[in-house]
């Protein structure tokens, strides 16, 4: 954790602790500081600070994208498309909404972790509603041609949501340019604290409350706000977007001098995911003849 985001967060665990949902004077600061970490979010991704909504992290920003959807939109159609590389948070919720009556579609990617594009058009049937694939995967870092799905999503009129969490500020994103209707991503992958996400919600989707109670978040997400928390993220947000060309420049020459040093002086090695179409900060290799759980035992003395 980034300690500029831990100093913003301090003020927000004593002197302002108030409730910001409340009407007496000492709510304002908090609420202001909810304010700008929103405006801070937003500017990362070209959006507008209204349509970004905080929540306890990834998974709950992907099951509130994939359940409320699927539910929002059954009249219309019951079939969701993802990639089989999804985290689990997609993917379990994905099994979930099948056990529901919903039907889910799992579109597969090549060698390098890349999805298939003509696979995925081929998916595609009269009652799709929504498509969603993970912006970069978390394990063997490939990038996602986002762009390109979300064209195809909207060609056919179905939403497009991505799962950002592990892209979020390490690679740039711009949810207009791209084509993204919804976004999750999660404070602690890039500086932020723990237990505090967001999900972005193009302008116009009426997506419903998955948290029910109060009227936080606009009336879309219940709960006392995580003041600290937001504020913190924000702050990491707005930090790490800033530092980004120079941050992808330094660890992508990081990155490819690991590679190229391990495969080439390490037999049996083999790097996994894209050569370069990867996240700056991710390598993932197997090595032949040896247990993986071994290995991570005798990294970790």
């Amino acid at each position: 954790m980034r300690k500029e985001a831990l100093d913003a967060m301090m003020p927000y665990f004593l002197e302002e602790y108030a409730n910001p949902s409340s009407i007496h004077g000492m709510s304002r600061a908090p609420r202001a500081a909810i304010q700008k970490a929103r405006g801070q979010i937003a500017d990362c991704l070209n959006a507008d600070p209204h349509e970004i909504y905080f929540t306890s992290g990834g998974t709950e920003s992907d099951n509130w994208a994939l359940i409320s959807t699927m539910e929002m939109l059954q009249n219309k159609g019951k079939h969701l498309i993802v990639s089989a590389i999804e985290h689990h948070a997609i993917l379990e919720t994905a099994q979930y909404l099948e056990k529901r009556g919903f039907a889910v579609t799992k579109v597969g990617v090549d060698s390098d972790g890349i999805l298939n594009l003509e696979e995925l058009k081929e998916a595609i049937r009269p009652d799709t509603v929504l498509i969603s694939v993970m912006t970069a995967n978390n394990e063997i870092g490939s990038i996602q041609p986002v762009k390109e799905i979300g064209a195809i999503a909207h060609e056919h009129g179905i939403l497009f949501h991505t799962d950002a969490v592990q892209a979020f500020c390490h690679i740039p994103i711009d949810v207009k340019e791209m084509n993204i209707d919804m976004l999750s991503a999660s404070s602690h992958k890039f500086g932020g604290p723990k237990g505090v996400g967001f999900l972005y919600i193009r302008k116009g989707i009426k997506l419903p409350s998955f948290m029910h109670g109060g009227e936080q978040e606009e009336g879309r997400r219940a709960g006392t706000s995580n003041v600290p928390g937001i504020v913190g993220m924000g702050e990491a947000a707005s930090l790490a977007n800033a530092e980004l060309p120079a941050y992808t420049e330094k660890v992508t020459k990081l990155r490819d001098h690991l590679i190229d040093r391990v495969l080439k002086e390490i037999p049996y090695s083999r790097l996994n995911g894209h050569r370069t179409n990867r996240l700056p900060n991710n390598v993932d290799f197997s090595f032949e003849f040896i247990e993986g759980e071994s290995m991570l035992m005798r990294l970790g003395m």
